[in-house]
This record gives structure tokens, C-alpha cells and sequence, in this order.
């Protein structure tokens, strides 16, 4: 079920589908942008989600002379940007040893929990965590490897959301999970390297808060 949007877009609404299906049904990938019918699922009183097509949305930046927020003020509804299609084949997780983190990860799992059954995940997380964080780490992997059919974990020190996107186009990721927190630089990142020699149009991102 699509329903009104709830926050202020810089791209034009017409851009956006909103969804309010929890969990998000089977094939949803399928339908991106149709109204499902599939009765089984709670209806929630505001949107779970909100996606888009990114090559419409980054033709859209490419006619500002600065590339723009996606978003006048992140709200905590997601944001599903799909390139070419969306695929759940191979995720990518970012975890900054953050509660709002684990809480984007895990909000993610349940959400598409049915879509992702087959897929396989890496997280990626800070190689320096401290030891009161270590439990909620291995939860968040325990998590992840109960959602996904296959888990892979690894310690990096990134600290800019190019180097997410740099690993999962030179890796083939289908899917990036990471925070809203990152949109501005992401935005950027998009705009400058669309369509270029190293763009990957199976790679679509999911930003949350």
C-alpha cells in the first residue's frame, strides 16, 4: 500500500513510492513501484519505507549546479535508492559499533526478512571496537547470519562512505546498507562518478536512521 509521504524530499515527489507493508513481501523486487496486494502482511499507520529510481533521482542532481541533500531533514523512515534493479544477492553491511547502527541493521533484517533468506552478507566493521561494544558486535553478525544464507565479516577503518562504495562496486555488492547520516557525502560521491568508467548500475543503497 503506497500512503502520503511524510518528510520534505530535495528530488521531486514523483520520484518517490512509499510502502507500508511490514515485513515487506516476497518478490518485492519484482514490484518496485506497484501496490502490492498480498493481505497477509500488518498495515502500519505511516510508511516503512520510501525507494526510488536512482538514475532519476541523480539526472535530477546533475541539472543543480551543487549536488543536494536527498532528503531537506532525514526522517526515520528509510530510503531504498535502486539502480538497473534491485537485487538482494550480495549485502553490504555498514556497522560503526553504534546503537543507531545496530538498530539500522536490525530494522533492515526485519523488514526485508523474507527477501533475503538467500542472500549473502558481509558486514564491515571498524578494526578498533571497544571492549564494551564487542557483545552488541557479535550479536549484530549472530543477526545478520540467522537472516542471510551466508555471512562474512571484516575489520576496516573507513571513515568516509566513498570507501563503502568503492569496496562494494570493486566487490560487486548489490546492495549497500549504511545511515542517513551519510547522504550529504553519498550524494556527492553519486554525482560525480555517474556514469562513469567505474559505475556499477547493479549496486542500489539503503539509508536509514
Amino acid at each position: 500500500m503506497q500512503a502520503k509521504l511524510e518528510t520534505q524530499f530535495a528530488f521531486p515527489s514523483e520520484l518517490i513510492t512509499s510502502y507500508q507493508e511490514m515485513p515487506l513481501p516476497e518478490g518485492f523486487k519484482i514490484n518496485l513501484g506497484a501496490k502490492p496486494d498480498n493481505k497477509t502482511f500488518q498495515i502500519t499507520a505511516k510508511p516503512v519505507l520510501y525507494t526510488a529510481h536512482l538514475p532519476r533521482v541523480l539526472d535530477w542532481l546533475h541539472g543543480l549546479d551543487q549536488p543536494s541533500l536527498l532528503e531537506k531533514e532525514p526522517c526515520d523512515t528509510p530510503v531504498l535508492l535502486f539502480d538497473k534493479a534491485l537485487s538482494f544477492e550480495r549485502l553490504l553491511f555498514h556497522y560503526d559499533g553504534t546503537p543507531a547502527s545496530a538498530k539500522i541493521i536490525k530494522h533492515f533484517l526485519h523488514l526485508f526478512s523474507v527477501n533475503i533468506q538467500e542472500s549473502k552478507a558481509t558486514i564491515i566493521s571498524p578494526a578498533f571496537i571497544p571492549k564494551s561494544k564487542l557483545k552488541e558486535e557479535q550479536e549484530i553478525i549472530q543477526e545478520v547470519a540467522d537472516h542471510t544464507a551466508e555471512t562474512s565479516f571484516i575489520k576496516f577503518n573507513f571513515d568516509r562512505i566513498g570507501d563503502f562504495w568503492s569496496y562494494a562496486v570493486k566487490h560487486q555488492k548489490t546492495l549497500l546498507v549504511t545511515t542517513k547520516n551519510n547522504q550529504s557525502d553519498l550524494a556527492k560521491v553519486l554525482f560525480h562518478f555517474y556514469k562513469g568508467g567505474l559505475w556499477y548500475d547493479k549496486l542500489s543503497f539503503y539509508l536509514a536512521l
